[in-house]
């Protein structure tokens, strides 16, 4: 008797906006547990994101080509309840990170939530890489927007997209510091 195996898919959801070195490592983590992951970017109305949806993508997919994901993992937007869009696509897990206590809060919520909607998907959260606990998305804007060191903490197509974005040049020592 052979058996048969059936691809896990795994969807990351999130704003993104913009993507940064934490949400890198935690895509990038999370190909242990999956065959193929989808970077699945929200599309919720009710912000006013800094970089539009397909920017976002753009930025995520160029992101992605130096980390080594052998086309594990692709870049798709979605509007309305994860859950659905994880059905939709045909995923068992959505994907998520936790940086802080106050993010299990909330994960905690999501997770009972989704599961009340599709007990089938399951939500596994993985923790941060120490070096990126102190890193959100708002925290990165906002330090662009003061002109603040960034190469460590978001891709060097970010980077210039950030500073683009702030017209701020690009300095020779922020590029060859990334």
């Amino acid at each position: 008797m052979t058996e048969q195996h059936t691809e896990r898919i795994a969807i990351y959801p999130g704003t993104f906006d913009p993507i940064t070195m934490g949400h890198l490592d935690i895509a990038t983590r999370a190909l242990t547990l999956c065959d193929r992951l989808i970077i699945a970017v929200g599309d919720n109305r009710n912000k006013s994101p800094l970089f539009n949806i397909e920017e976002r993508i753009d930025l995520i997919r160029r992101s992605l080509e130096s980390r080594g994901v052998d086309g594990r993992v692709s870049v798709d937007s979605y509007s309305g309840l994860t859950v659905k869009y994880a059905q939709q696509v045909g995923a068992s897990m959505i994907v998520r990170g936790l940086r802080v206590v106050t993010d299990f809060e909330w994960e905690f919520q999501l997770a009972l939530i989704n599961r009340a909607q599709n007990h089938e998907i399951e939500t596994v959260c993985l923790m941060t890489s120490q070096e990126y606990s102190f890193l959100s998305a708002s925290t990165v804007r906002e330090l662009a927007m003061l002109g603040g060191k960034l190469d460590k903490i978001v891709s060097p197509v970010v980077l210039k997209a950030l500073q683009s974005k702030f017209n701020q040049s690009t300095k020779a020592a922020d590029v060859r510091d990334v």
